[in-house]
């Protein structure tokens, strides 16, 4: 604790410089007071995403900035950068409900430049903070809440591990506050799946730093899904939460840090890795080795004629290969986009046409499906299987025909329905029609105005 008094020039207004010193050196840098206790015992963590409302003054009181006059809570992710030092210490100490007030020199503010105009060069800040709530990092692509990160110990260095980067880890899951799987391991990430690792961790680890640690919570989805886990007795549906440090880590190579040597030497070995987890029917394993080459080989240029040829085997061998896994997965669109790239490749290669024309079956094309197969057909004699697709193509389109033939009959007859209704209508009105515009007896006609 510090206690000292700095007085305004004009005798305005005294500030008490005490408070609890949160900077690591003691330096009286950041001192805080709290003004209203909050309530839990849960802090902030590094990472999290911390709303709050503040005033900011001057030490003779001058008001520079306030989120209460704006009406509008301010949120930013605590230990980024994102606001100055004294904030990320201070904050970080919060309950939530909690009013305090932080006492921030320069060099834990807008240090010697200041930031003009509102706040002179060399100045001690004066913030009151109230904190309303805080939540973990999202890490998912949708942002969809289902992967949330909260670092315990914040990691060093910026490099973080990439897809194929080979991690040692240490890793805790709980589920329902017992742990089920506690070890150290080294592995590739993507091929965490073998090890009864969730995707959800892999994700995570791709945003960690060398030496973090942090609570990664999952929601089923990132977990281990609809169909639980027999390797760990958790059942299907389960929100997960495990305690993740990464001791060290090796980043695979970017496709722009090999050159193409590297690239046509490891493409065999990625694409028979992605064949072996066809194999096991693990689709989206397969499907993420094979989009490694064609990621490596996509925008390569200037090749020899040796290594253009072994450059389109792979790709073509990839996208087939991707398409094959799409339609496993039932994801048809991308089955025919990869076909469609396939082709472009090799015109009349009978797996593409063959995978095209499914994907447009699947998709209820059944037109353009039936012409795809009788190419294949035509080109492969041999291929029985696409003359039964022919087959079936055929009677789906008759079927179709049928049908619609059907409903056309009936909206048609409804029409000519109406229209004799209409006619008929038209024609009672007709002969109800007085001659020479004379009421019919019994009628009364409006009474005219005297």
């Amino acid at each position: 604790m510090t206690a000292e008094e700095v007085k305004s020039e004009e005798g305005q207004q005294k500030i008490s410089m005490e408070g609890e010193d949160l900077t690591l050196k003691k330096d009286g840098g950041v001192l805080k007071v709290i003004k209203k206790e909050g309530t839990g015992n849960e802090t902030p963590m590094t990472g999290d995403k911390v709303s709050v409302h503040y005033v900011g003054t001057l030490l003779d009181g001058t008001k520079f900035d306030s989120s209460r006059d704006r009406d509008e809570h301010f949120t930013f992710d605590l230990g980024k950068g994102q606001v100055i030092k004294a904030w990320d210490l201070g904050v970080a100490t919060m309950k939530i409900g909690e009013v305090c007030r932080l006492i921030c020199k320069p060099e834990y503010a807008y240090g010697v430049a200041g930031n003009p105009p509102k706040i002179p060069p060399n100045s001690t800040l004066v913030f009151e903070v109230e904190l309303f709530q805080f939540k973990g990092e999202d890490l998912s692509d949708k942002e969809d809440g289902g992967i949330i990160r909260r670092i315990l110990t914040k990691g060093e260095g910026y490099t973080k591990p990439n897809e194929g980067a080979t991690v040692e880890v240490s890793l805790e899951g709980e589920w329902q506050g017992k742990v089920f799987d506690r070890r150290e391991l080294t592995f590739e990430v993507g091929d965490g799946v073998d090890l009864g690792i969730p995707k959800g961790i892999e994700k995570a680890l791709q945003s960690m730093e060398k030496g973090e640690e942090s609570i990664i919570k999952l929601s089923p989805s990132y977990g281990f899904g609809s169909e639980g886990s027999s390797q760990f007795n958790i059942p299907p549906g389960a929100e997960l939460s495990y305690k993740v440090k990464l001791i060290t880590f090796e980043k695979a190579k970017e496709s722009w840090e090999m050159n193409t040597e590297e690239k046509l030497e490891q493409g065999p070995i990625v694409k028979e890795k992605g064949t072996q987890y066809f194999k096991e029917g693990k689709y989206r394993q397969a499907a993420q080795q094979y989009t490694k080459i064609i990621s490596w080989l996509d925008h390569e240029s200037g090749l020899s004629e040796q290594d253009e040829q072994k450059a389109r085997a792979l790709q073509l061998a990839a996208h087939l290969n991707l398409a094959a896994c799409f339609i496993k997965i039932q994801d048809h669109v991308q089955a025919l986009e990869n076909c469609n790239k396939a082709l472009e490749l090799d015109d009349s290669n009978e797996k593409a046409l063959f995978r095209r024309s499914e994907a447009l079956f699947a998709l209820k094309e059944f037109k353009d499906a039936r012409d795809g197969f009788q190419k294949v057909v035509q080109l492969y004699p041999d291929n029985k299987a696409a003359r039964v697709q022919v087959t079936a193509c055929q009677r789906l389109l008759r079927e179709q025909h049928e049908k619609d033939k059907r409903l056309y009959a009936n909206m048609f007859s409804k029409f000519a329905e109406h229209d004799a209704k209409k006619e008929a209508t038209e024609k009672g009105k007709e002969e109800k029609k007085p001659e020479n515009g004379q009421p019919e007896e019994g009628s009364m006609e409006l009474e005219q105005n005297p």
